[in-house]
């Protein structure tokens, strides 16, 4: 129902289940991208099956209904319809089953080991480098001692174990990176066959990612469900030898809970490190005061709570940020910025005003100024193809229009032929009627240069970005009373400040700045454009 629909939202059903349905007759309504349309039916009969309840999406060439005769099996034919094209060409390659992929199960149970996995230690983390290992490969590991550190993207953070054991094997040395759910080392029993045990765990992993790669990750049997929690290793801590306090996760958490110096607290665990028992046991009076006799500062607890809400993308949105994403990544945008002294255009408009029957915008004026320059600098009303390069004779002017759920760009078109008061009473009857989703394929369709004014919104300056196939936009700011120099003198004038955005593969620097000079020229003798 558009050139950049992907899929439809059910808006609303005329039609159900078992009612009878002539050609012609109104059968639902339809969201797309850029409006809600009418779907008229095609076919005579009775309606046996609906793909969609009202609100869902349904994708193109999907099956938005079946219609026939009452009674009739339709069953046969909505499977072909869902398993080939509407073509009736390629069927779908069905994946291979687990039996076809699955590798021979091997029996781990009698294996006294765990496989420890690498965690996701940040919301963003992908893989974290080991800075440093606390345990050799034959050490013995108790539960909380700390194992080794990593670095993720984010900081050095302390990775405690969460077994006792023997570290039979390591999965990276220091330095090396691993992924996060990667095999960081495995701990058990002294002598343990920990080779089947990761031979087990990588059958299993290859078998996950084959059979449902978009599926959640089973952890394997031999991985503990415990989750590690990381800390942050603290920058300036000074009380051991390589400048970090050695403190248990829960001890760190307990001591900031309770606003102790970690740096004061002497501890009782390996190496001197501080145990949740050294926290407890510690009492700030007997801590040495601190240089000039500073009060400890108790800073007030902030009571808040994280809140968020969830949106549905729209269809609109949708195609926007495909759109636009393919647009700024694929075309290689430079940008053209030119201040123009509006004081004639502004005295311009208050006359034309006068006998106008439509009340005439700077928009308006900025529109046809545009369509005027494109006529004089032809070669900036262009569109790239890929494998060739289109020169558009005729001058369609998209005009970006915000409406709530996002943005359309309504075309007037043949802009360089029509009057001011044409393109006024235009550019507001197309507001309107996107505003109201009114709008039909042949309102936004076939533009060859795009205009965006943010000026009403009180933007001086800004960039846009292409809208494709066009190979320019321009980005209107608001006129601003400033200084000017006229005739060596510095006076007040109104200023606007305009950016062209061109797609380099189409329009080269120069042909641009042609093109704002004829602009700026126009604009700050509007009699001009009327000629």
């Amino acid at each position: 129902m558009s050139d950049t629909m992907t899929e439809g939202v059910i808006a609303k059903w005329h039609k159900k289940v078992g009612d009878t349905v002539k050609s012609g007759e109104l059968m639902a309504e339809i969201e797309t991208d850029k409006a809600t349309m009418d779907y008229e039916s095609y076919n005579e009969g009775t309606v046996l099956f609906l793909g969609a309840k009202e609100g869902e999406a349904v994708a193109i060439d999907a099956v938005l209904a079946v219609v026939g005769k009452k009674g009739e099996d339709y069953a046969a034919l909505l499977s072909g319809a869902n398993s080939a094209a509407s073509d009736g060409g390629i069927k779908e390659e069905k994946p291979a089953t687990k039996s076809e992929t699955s590798k021979e199960k091997i029996d781990t149970s009698s294996i006294k080991a765990e496989i420890v996995l690498m965690p996701k230690m940040s919301d963003t983390m992908v893989e974290g480098v080991i800075a440093g290992w606390n345990k050799k490969v034959g050490d013995t590991v108790k539960t909380g001692e700390l194992l080794a550190e990593v670095e993720t993207d984010k900081a050095t953070m302390e990775y405690e174990s969460y077994h006792d054991g023997t570290l039979l094997y390591i999965g990276a040395e220091a330095g090396s990176a691993v992924p996060v759910n990667g095999v960081l080392a495995v701990i058990g029993e002294k002598g343990a066959d920990y080779k089947t045990l990761l031979k087990a765990h990588e059958n299993e992993s290859s078998e996950a990612v084959t059979n449902n790669a978009a599926a959640p990750k089973e952890e394997p049997k031999a991985v503990s469900a415990t989750a590690p929690t990381p800390v942050v290793v603290p920058a300036a801590a000074s009380n051991s030898s390589n400048g970090r306090v050695k403190a248990s996760p829960l001890a760190k958490k307990m001591a900031e809970e309770k606003g102790y110096d970690l740096s004061k607290i002497a501890g009782s665990g390996d190496n001197g490190r501080i145990t949740k028992s050294d926290i407890e046991k510690y009492t700030p009076s007997a801590a040495p005061s601190s240089k000039g006799g500073d009060a400890a500062v108790t800073l007030p607890s902030v009571v808040g709570q994280v809140s968020f809400e969830d949106v549905p993308v729209s269809q609109m949105r949708k195609t926007i940020a495909r759109r636009l994403a393919d647009s700024k990544f694929t075309s290689p945008h430079f940008y053209l910025t030119m201040e123009i002294n509006m004081d004639k255009a502004i005295e311009a408009r208050a006359r034309m005003n006068e006998v106008s029957p439509v009340k005439i915008s700077f928009n308006d004026m900025v529109i046809k100024a545009v369509a005027a320059a494109i006529r004089q600098n032809p070669d900036v009303n262009v569109s790239w193809l890929g494998d060739k390069m289109r020169k558009n004779q005729h001058i369609n002017i998209g005009v970006a229009v915000a409406v709530p759920d996002g943005l359309l760009v309504p075309v007037v078109r043949f802009a360089d032929n029509k009057s001011l008061s044409h393109i006024g009473a235009e550019v507001k009857d197309l507001a309107k009627r996107a505003a109201d989703k009114k709008l039909q394929p042949s309102d936004w369709e076939g533009s060859t240069f795009t205009v965006s004014n943010l000026g009403m919104f009180g933007i001086e300056e800004f960039t846009a970005i292409i809208n494709p196939p066009d190979a320019c936009i321009l980005a209107v700011g608001g006129i601003k009373e400033t200084p000017v120099v006229k005739n060596g003198q510095v006076v007040p004038g109104n200023v606007m400040k305009v950016t062209l955005s061109c797609d380099h593969r189409a329009v080269d620097g120069a042909v641009g700045a042609a093109f704002l000079k004829t602009f700026k020229g126009l604009l700050e003798e509007p009699v001009r454009i009327l000629i």
